[in-house]
């Protein structure tokens, strides 16, 4: 049997594929099986922000696994220190909790709150349309998109749902109950929304008021995917708990929860856990990853990247009626059109370019920071000559 054949009879068909097996990637170039190559601008749904199998975290994780796989979090681990100390340093100065995945990160997110409102009875969290926090019960309930809670009901309580950079619709929201809110400081699979500044803003000052906690779920826009070390860094507003995963380790499967020190006992000792979080090989990853952006500079080339991607869909936008907006911020691009997309993902792909698109109308990358000018302009002739075509 080949290898379509394999997951046909073997693997529960939960995701849509593309009829193509991925075996080798190195930098912003995957290959499939038959040696075809493709440029990369989507790797890993945002995972690999350092591109595929990037050498430092690679050499790093292949040490490690030669000394220590697993251990559990009854024990000591002094990378874990370290990676935690590191991400800290480089945030709020906060506290960290590991575990596996953006939604394990929320849920943890959602119960420490929960914990802090429970002297009060306050347990309600306002979150926003268009906005995704991941697939776990609790995650996917605090997710306001009627598409993902088809056929899961009743749904956890307890989640309000607000219209994205409305402040005075959260205004009215808020209630004896409320404990606090939760939002993408920018909506990624929401289509690459960028809320203002004064909306953020706003939000903290409604929390400070009202003695609620701000989440911020930066699991994609997090470890300098906006070109800063975390988005809130360029709004000028700190949110109480903050949530990574994606890039956090360079393809290393992570997530984290970052909280202000004097929240961090609300999870306590026997609230929460996750077996395999922040073990040795993760935290191995997560440090080189860090590592590897300073050392390379990378903030800086997303920065720059991302002003390039900007610039030329800036143009194309002018030059096309098919496209109705630009959006995004360093490594993180949208480009909404007035047609469906998914002819677009499909013809880069013949062409040799991987994307994606969300929401239907939205043309969205995340491509790896280490990108050149010239690789930036490589990808975007494809996706211009495409759009321009239809």
């Amino acid at each position: 049997m080949n290898t379509f054949e394999i997951f046909d009879k073997y693997v529960i068909a939960n995701y849509k594929r593309f009829p193509v097996s991925l075996v080798r990637g190195e930098g912003t170039y995957v290959w499939d099986e038959k040696g075809v190559r493709y440029m990369d601008f989507f790797p890993g749904w945002g995972c690999n922000m350092l591109g595929h199998c990037p050498k430092p975290v690679v050499d790093a994780v292949c040490r490690q696994m030669q000394e220590l796989i697993h251990v559990p979090n009854s024990w000591y681990m002094p990378k874990q220190g370290k990676w935690a100390q590191m991400l800290s340093e480089r945030g709020f100065g906060g506290k960290c909790f590991f575990c596996n995945s953006g939604t394990e990160a929320n849920e943890a997110a959602i119960k420490l709150m929960r914990m802090y409102g429970s002297g009060q009875k306050r347990y309600k969290i306002i979150t926003f349309e268009g906005g995704f926090h991941g697939r776990t019960m609790g995650s996917v309930s605090a997710t306001a998109q009627p598409k993902y809670h088809e056929g899961l009901g009743p749904m956890l309580a307890g989640f309000v749902p607000a219209p994205y950079n409305d402040l005075e619709a959260v205004k009215s929201l808020v209630d004896d109950e409320t404990v606090g809110i939760m939002l993408e400081p920018i909506q990624g699979e929401g289509g690459v929304n960028v809320p203002s500044e004064e909306f953020l803003k706003g939000l903290r000052e409604l929390c400070d008021q009202n003695g609620l906690l701000l989440h911020f779920d930066e699991v994609q826009t997090g470890c300098g995917r906006t070109g800063e070390w975390f988005c809130y860094q360029g709004t000028g507003v700190i949110p109480d708990l903050m949530t990574l995963a994606k890039s956090v380790c360079g393809g290393i499967a992570a997530g984290v929860l970052m909280v202000k020190e004097e929240y961090a006992p609300y999870l306590r000792p026997g609230m929460h856990a996750a077996t395999f979080g922040g073990n040795p090989v993760a935290a191995a990853a997560g440090i080189a990853t860090i590592e590897m952006i300073e050392q390379e500079n990378l903030l800086e080339n997303a920065k720059k990247i991302g002003a390039h991607f900007q610039e030329r869909f800036q143009e194309l936008k002018s030059q096309s009626d098919l496209v109705k907006d630009v959006r995004g911020k360093g490594v993180m691009v949208g480009v909404e059109l007035n047609v469906e997309g998914a002819d677009v993902v499909q013809k880069c792909m013949e062409r040799g370019l991987l994307i994606n698109c969300t929401h239907g109308t939205v043309i969205r990358l995340l491509p790896a920071m280490t990108l050149t000018e010239e690789e930036v302009d490589e990808g975007c002739d494809i996706i211009c000559e495409v759009i321009k075509s239809m």
